[in-house]
């Protein structure tokens, strides 16, 4: 009996002996075959760019199934990328004091309106036009609005024309872009360049921009946009210039209702339409 035992507990043990060595065969040549899997799968990848992609691609787009659905008040990481603002600090001192001075007589935040500053200084430099005065538009056309619209269909900061314009907006996507501060501003700045040419003076090309070239007068706009330039021009030389409330603009300001025409009202010069 004793030695009946034995052999079955010898047997045994051979048997879970054999198990064991299988199994550790068996696992060893498992991961031998998925490590030579792996690196003929990484030699295709090398190989195969496009199958490197289309993998990233799957995993990526499976990632992306796996994450839970986002709050719908979730704010968006790349925001600040489309917001029209800087610090007005950053500027140069004859810009931030025009910024600042804006901002107050306007009630506007001053950093947006740093970047309009900042923008109207560079299309100066590169247009030989006064920033200042290209400000001053905006100031008397919007009050620095970027969605002002006046009933005939002018947009915008500087209340361009878009029906008449839209050809200027093609390159930036469409006319849709009159809304983005920046792109209205350099179509606006391209419209006054035109003017200017066309009349051969600042005040002149005003007329034309506001579209009263053949009105008897232009309800004083061209006024206006100069003098605000001229306070302009002087807060940034360093001059304190009180800051008076905006004017409110009327329902008949020369943007919107032009004084009687000496000519036909088919005649007006829309900024510079087709003529």
């Amino acid at each position: 009996m004793k030695q009946a035992l034995e052999a079955t507990a010898r047997g045994l043990r051979t048997f879970a002996s054999d198990v064991a060595d299988g199994f550790f065969e068996i696992t060893h040549n498992g991961f031998a075959l998925i490590g030579l899997a792996i690196v003929f799968a990484a030699l295709a990848l090398v190989a195969r760019p496009d199958l490197r992609q289309s993998g990233e691609d799957q995993l990526m787009g499976w990632l992306q199934s796996r994450k839970p659905a986002p709050e719908p008040t979730d704010l968006n990481p790349t925001a600040i990328d489309r917001t029209t603002a800087a610090s007005p600090t950053d500027l140069p001192k004859q810009q931030a004091a025009v910024a600042y001075w804006l901002s107050k007589k306007y009630r506007v935040a001053a950093e947006p309106l740093s970047v309009l500053v900042a923008e109207a200084y560079d299309i100066g430099k590169r247009t030989k036009l006064d920033p200042t005065l290209i400000l001053a538009i905006m100031a008397v056309e919007s009050s620095f609005n970027p969605f002002a619209q006046s009933h005939v269909g002018a947009q915008g900061l500087m209340q361009v024309m878009t029906r008449v314009h839209g050809d200027k907006y093609e390159s930036a996507g469409g006319t849709l872009t009159a809304f983005d501060p920046v792109t209205n501003m350099r179509v606006g700045v391209k419209v006054l360049q035109e003017c200017i040419a066309r009349a051969g003076s600042v005040e002149g090309g005003l007329r034309y921009y506001v579209g009263a070239a053949n009105l008897v007068d232009d309800g004083g706009y061209a006024g206006k946009v100069l003098a605000e330039h001229e306070r302009l021009r002087q807060v940034a030389g360093g001059r304190a210039i009180p800051v008076a409330p905006p004017a409110l603009r009327a329902q008949n300001s020369p943007s919107n209702e032009p004084a009687k025409s000496a000519e036909p009202a088919g005649e007006k010069v829309a900024l510079l339409g087709s003529s």
